[in-house]
């Protein structure tokens, strides 16, 4: 019977133990939103999980929607990341650049004034995150049906720029209410052209992208990020099962690497994770509020084959360490989650010894 503790095959990656630090946004990049010193004594500081995923990593200019997040479109920010993953491999750590584009959660203040853009000219209900003072998220643009590739261009040159700056894999971000989940959900796809309308229609973007990637990585060490809850940023489908089972069943023919799966797994036997672990035979890494008890549990049965934690990772850099001895865990500052410089990101102690 596995264990948390057990290696693990990831796509091409073989992990020391079954841990995976969660992409968690902590705008904290530098000037040009440039990772750098801050950022690898932070992820190396992490690097005995068995797998390392970024922050949310924009491609293009016009995908952020958050101040002093990092990119992967220039020079600088590869240099950047360099550092970064130097630290993280001389702690004999692995880490995969999480590939991201907002689509309309953003804001044509990040955007030199241009409004972000979507699959359909649908608003976001709410208030944009972080932005002061509050403020509606704004209209987006619908995107062209001749710019779509352009975009998926722009995952490609991210792609090539993670391979230069040193990562060991690349995961899309098709989760959590952006561009990818945009397209793929109903209530927020309101396309009459080829990518819009049938879930194939639908999850084509995602898929031409992860095809174009298999021109730069092997698709053993590519990555799809989704959230089968479909519970951010205003999307919602009328069959999320129907959808998430057919991007699954693509995914897998493409034979990638792994996805990472945001799921609540007190849903029990009839959660939509458990038809995506059936029709994906590769990797699938669990994903939403585990205890350690119910990452155990998840391991044992055969659910997944790798968890993932994020809070938990926040305040316990050697947080394999505290679940293997039993030791107490660091409590988390929620108020420094977002806070400037080293203050709630690399201040948290690890066990003495």
């Amino acid at each position: 019977m596995a264990t948390l503790f057990d290696p693990v095959k990831i796509g091409a990656l073989t992990l020391a133990n079954r841990f995976v630090m969660a992409p968690l946004t902590r705008m904290r990049a530098y000037e040009g939103r440039v990772p750098g010193a801050l950022q690898a004594e932070h992820y190396s500081a992490r690097a005995t999980a068995g797998l390392i995923l970024t922050e949310a990593t924009s491609v293009t200019p016009m995908g952020v929607g958050y101040p002093n997040t990092p990119g992967l479109w220039s020079d600088a920010q590869v240099e950047g990341w360099k550092v970064v993953n130097k630290a993280v491999h001389d702690a004999g750590g692995l880490i995969c650049a999480q590939l991201w584009h907002v689509g309309r959660v953003s804001h044509s203040t990040y955007l030199d004034g241009k409004p972000p853009v979507a699959p359909s000219a649908i608003a976001i209900r709410g208030q944009v995150s972080v932005l002061r003072p509050k403020t509606d998220y704004e209209v987006p643009r619908a995107l062209e049906t001749d710019e779509i590739p352009l975009i998926v261009q722009d995952f490609v040159k991210g792609a090539e720029n993670a391979k230069k700056a040193g990562f060991d894999c690349v995961e899309l971000h098709a989760a959590n209410g952006y561009l990818f989940d945009q397209f793929l959900h109903e209530g927020s796809n309101h396309r009459t052209d080829q990518y819009g309308g049938s879930i194939e229609n639908r999850a084509r973007f995602l898929l031409e992208t992860v095809d174009a990637l298999t021109a730069v990585w092997p698709a053993d060490r590519i990555g799809v990020h989704l959230n089968l809850m479909s519970s951010s940023h205003d999307v919602a489908d009328s069959d999320p099962r129907a959808l998430f089972i057919y991007v699954a069943e693509q995914l897998n023919a493409r034979g990638i690497g792994f996805i990472f799966a945001r799921e609540d797994v007190s849903a029990g036997k009839g959660r939509i994770g458990t038809d995506v672990r059936r029709v994906f035979k590769g990797a699938y890494i669990a994903n939403e509020g585990l205890t350690r008890e119910v990452a155990e549990k998840l391991i044992a049965d055969g659910e997944a084959d790798a968890v993932s934690f994020g809070r938990l990772f926040i305040a316990n850099p050697d947080l394999v360490e505290r679940f293997r001895t039993g030791a107490p865990l660091n409590p988390l500052v929620a108020e420094t989650i977002y806070a400037a410089g080293e203050t709630g990101y690399n201040d948290y102690p690890r066990l003495a010894g």
